[in-house]
């Protein structure tokens, strides 16, 4: 089995704290999430998570004008250079302090930081030839108090700094003779954003409490004098006037009058000189402005509160144009794109993400991770769907394709505890805490069924798991420790199982059987044979050493694993209920403690335990997570650990370090345990009945854990539900040469030369032994589709190989009536063979996911996809008779 498996996207977060960042083009969309940034494809409708991971909670970001270049900074102030196109980071950085705000130069030259009460410019990394790409080119200081916002100029020689001192500075990163540093006052409270308008030095800066000023120079940009440059006469500079258009010469003949009878040591001409032309009041946001964007091309300014509203003015006239409201909660980020046509909000207060088109009022993007913590989470069988359940009483469908939410149930009112598809992939179930079973309809999204325990005997369901067939539904209770079975199709009560004497941790099903396994907290695993008339009493009752958390069937039904709070992973033959194999996983969690601890990590190793288990495709190993930062993939036969999976460094998470951070203990004690301040509002408790604002609101720490981790059906990926959110790895498609069987004289002249001597059945192995992906696709599209004795032939190492490249390019190539063909051919040649091994399951179901989009193709689809099931069901089945497989006419329309 391959392990060579990759982080490769992150759901059910979609945005955490930070600002937004539209591409230059308007079409992509970054949202910080965590540690890690993603990337929205507003164009064709997919998201990517970047591989690049910071130490903590990015809070600042800057995209550089090509998008080349991503400038990411965290909670502590460490920046990371990221390449867009590939995901690396380039370097690491530290302002040893917070930053606050982060933005390139329009010209792509130079990017601008607050930092504390002063801001710095840096050349743009690869502007010179150092080691140290982060070359600082000038400082300023000179403000009173924290800077919050940067804005540039058109032409990238001016930048506006808005400050807590309740004042925003004009500041010029050139020397000038005419202008240097300009404070602007007139606000109440702390500026929180200004804008330059296009091609201009007039500006607008907005303040915390609502208050917008205008502020109108009476120099234009090209007007601004270089030092050094040569002072004009008094005769040219009357000529200049001559010349001047009437806007310019207004704005001479103010500055004229304002100085008029003042002694200046210079000519005050020499000066840029701003009056404040407007002053307006944003009272329809009802609370503080939060975040603002103004767009220069078409004057557009939107500004967002704190009560979730974001209003739409037309500047410099103030002319209000919409107020729209999209969540109770505060707008955390705003930001337009380039066109001006998108507005893109974020709110951290639910891990709420949406871009809205604003002319039509329409969602360009509208999605929402779970806010509270994930708990549970189910492939559909054919690998397209992920259903997520979490602790805020939501399920929600995942397309795995563009990794978008597309339909959220929110039927339950306590949180969900476990969730599972039907066999056919229409339908989804989900147990909560509420006492109910959800039976969700996925094709016309609404609630069709829910499954409850008799009036006398209401209960708080903690499982959940659907027979093979999917006519049967058992949940298990977390409070009278009983099972209960109901009849799919009726919703009826079937039976109610009796013998345990803690509370059920998991249940699951044989994949051909229905025999049902149960894990207690009472150290006992019991199997149960739902179908027979003792179904009430346990067939076997395995002793386990410790409480069982959690258990699972290996895809063939004949093993079966479970994880106890002792740390270890036992497995046990199905049929003689004999221990095969132990596992000692809890070293293998590794030695991590939370801030408050007063134990070390090794110590507090011993608490941990895995949580959750699930087999491989191919049922050759184990993957396992718990109370850990790290997901453990095991060898069963060899009870080895084969590969450690990191999911995050994210020090913003408690039980990431081993060891305490020094700079936080004093002699009173760890820093780690005060509360100093608000925090971060997205994590805060507050009390029930408190309105806002609510000042005896607490902060935590979420401490890193996995809840649940699930195989694809395919055996390409798989997936946990993490405190991060729902983390997916893929296996690696970036490798350059990966042979299999490889032989010197194996090369692509050689298998090019015996296809054209018509050797199909050489070359195409040849080919797959070389194991390059374009070399096998040019290789078996020059054979005829009716040359039968190649799938005939082939030895059996290579038929899943071929099956599994035909089943990537049914979902990749525009030659969908051809591989279909071969899919067939193949199919019809090695029935037999495919029946008898189980490691078959995760091609055949890689190709019905394929196949499940092709359904124009009515002919092809029904015929492969009926004999998939059926290839499925007996290859599940050692037992079962042979059946001869018929040939059927293809059909296409």
């Amino acid at each position: 089995m391959k392990l060579n498996y990759k982080f490769s996207n992150l759901l059910g977060c979609v945005y955490r704290k930070g600002n937004l960042v539209f591409s230059s083009d308007g079409e992509k969309l970054l949202s910080p999430v965590g540690n890690r940034v993603t990337v929205y494809d507003l164009k064709n409708s997919r998201s990517n998570t970047l591989q690049a991971e910071s130490t903590l909670n990015i809070t600042s970001m800057a995209l550089s004008p090509n998008g080349n270049l991503l400038i990411a900074v965290n909670e502590e102030g460490v920046a990371i250079l990221v390449n867009i196109s590939n995901g690396a980071i380039l370097y690491r950085y530290e302002f040893h302090s917070p930053i606050e705000c982060i933005k390139f130069s329009p010209d792509g030259r130079k990017f601008a930081v607050t930092k504390g009460n002063s801001v710095l410019v840096y050349n743009t990394p690869g502007q010179t030839a150092e080691i140290n790409p982060f070359i600082v080119d000038k400082r300023f200081l000179g403000m009173h108090d924290v800077t919050l916002s940067i804005d540039w100029t058109s032409d990238s020689r001016v930048l506006c700094v808005g400050s807590k001192d309740m004042n925003a500075y004009v500041i010029a990163t050139q020397r000038f003779e005419n202008l240097l540093f300009k404070p602007l006052g007139g606000h109440k409270d702390a500026v929180v954003a200004n804008f330059f308008q296009r091609d201009s030095l007039d500006l607008i800066t907005i303040s915390e409490l609502g208050e917008l000023c205008v502020w109108e120079s009476d120099t234009d940009l090209i007007d601004l004098v270089p030092e050094g440059s040569v002072i004009a006469e008094d005769s040219e500079r009357s000529s200049d006037e001559e010349s001047e258009t009437e806007g310019q010469s207004s704005k001479r003949h103010k500055a004229e009058k304002r100085l008029d009878g003042k002694k200046l040591k210079k000519d005050y001409r020499d000066y840029v000189y701003f009056t404040r032309t407007n002053k307006f009041s944003l009272k329809e946001g009802n609370g503080r402005v939060t975040a603002a964007d103004f767009n220069k091309t078409t004057n557009i300014l939107v500004t967002g509160f704190e009560t979730g509203i974001f209003l739409i003015h037309e500047m410099p006239h103030f002319v209000a144009i919409s107020s729209l409201r999209i969540s109770e909660q505060s707008i955390t980020a705003l930001t337009m794109n380039p066109s001006g046509d998108w507005i893109a909000i974020g709110s951290s207060g639910l891990g709420q993400l949406a871009v809205i088109d604003w002319m039509s009022m329409s969602f360009i993007l509208k999605q929402q991770g779970h806010f509270n913590n994930m708990q549970c989470l189910a492939y559909s069988p054919d690998g397209r769907l992920i259903a997520t359940g979490g602790d805020d009483c939501k399920v929600k469908l995942w397309d795995v394709t563009d990794s978008f939410c597309f339909y959220t149930f929110t039927e339950h009112t306590a949180p969900v505890t476990g969730i599972v598809f039907n066999n056919k992939s229409k339908a989804v179930l989900s147990s909560s805490l509420d006492g109910t079973v959800q039976a969700f309809d996925v094709i016309k999204y609404r609630n069709f069924r829910t499954f409850t325990a008799p009036a006398k005997r209401s209960t708080q369901f903690s499982c959940l798991a659907i027979d093979p067939s999917g006519d049967m539904v058992t949940a298990g209770a977390k409070d009278n420790f009983e099972i209960y079975l109901w009849y799919m199709k009726t919703g009826q009560l079937i039976n109610i199982l009796g013998g345990h004497e803690g509370p059920v941790s998991q249940l699951t099903f044989t994949a051909s059987h229905s025999i049902l396994a149960s894990a207690s907290w009472d150290h006992t695993v019991r199997l149960w044979d739902v179908l027979s008339k003792e179904g009430k009493v346990a067939r076997e009752v395995i002793q386990m050493s410790s409480d069982a958390l959690a258990v699972t069937y290996r895809p063939d039904g004949r093993e079966l694993a479970v994880a106890t709070l002792d740390g270890q992973i036992t497995v046990w033959d199905v049929h003689s209920a004999t221990l095969t194999h132990t596992i000692e996983g809890r070293h293998d969690l590794g030695y991590t403690r939370r801030e408050n601890d007063k134990i070390s990590a090794k110590k507090a190793s011993e608490s941990k335990s895995f949580r959750t288990l699930c087999y491989t495709a191919d049922g050759s190993c184990l993957l396992a997570g718990g109370q850990s930062k790290n997901i453990c993939i095991y060898s069963v036969a060899d009870q080895i650990l084969l590969k450690k999976f990191e999911i995050t460094c994210n020090l913003s998470l408690d039980g990431i370090s081993e060891f305490l951070d020094r700079r936080k203990m004093t002699e009173w004690g760890n820093l780690a345990a005060i509360d100093d301040g608000q925090g971060d509002r997205s994590h805060g408790i507050s009390l029930p009945g408190v309105k806002k604002p609510d000042f005896s609101s607490r902060q935590f720490k979420p401490e890193v854990r996995v809840s649940c981790v699930q195989f694809s059906p395919t055996g390409m990926s798989w997936a946990a539900t993490t405190t991060e959110g729902l983390m997916v790895y893929t296996i690696a498609s970036n490798v350059v040469f990966d042979p299999f069987d490889f032989a010197a004289d194996i090369t692509p002249a050689s298998i090019r030369q015996t296809l054209a001597e018509t050797n199909y059945r050489d070359a195409l192995l040849k080919a797959f032994r070389l194991n390059e992906k374009s070399l096998i696709t040019e290789v078996i599209e020059q054979i005829p589709v009716n040359e039968s004795y190649i799938s005939q032939n082939l030895p059996e190492v290579y038929v899943d190989k071929i099956l599994g490249f035909v089943a990537w390019q049914i979902e990749q190539s525009v030659h969908l009536q051809f591989y279909t063909l071969w899919a067939k051919k193949m199919l019809e040649a090695q029935a037999t063979s495919l029946k008898t091994r189980p490691a078959s399951i995760p091609v055949i179901n890689a190709l019905q996911k394929g196949l499940s989009r092709m359904e124009c193709i009515e002919g092809v689809y029904e015929y492969v996809t009926g004999m998939l099931d059926f290839m499925k069901n007996v290859s599940k089945s050692p037992a079962s008779t042979d059946r001869v497989v018929e040939d059927m006419e293809l059909t296409v329309e």
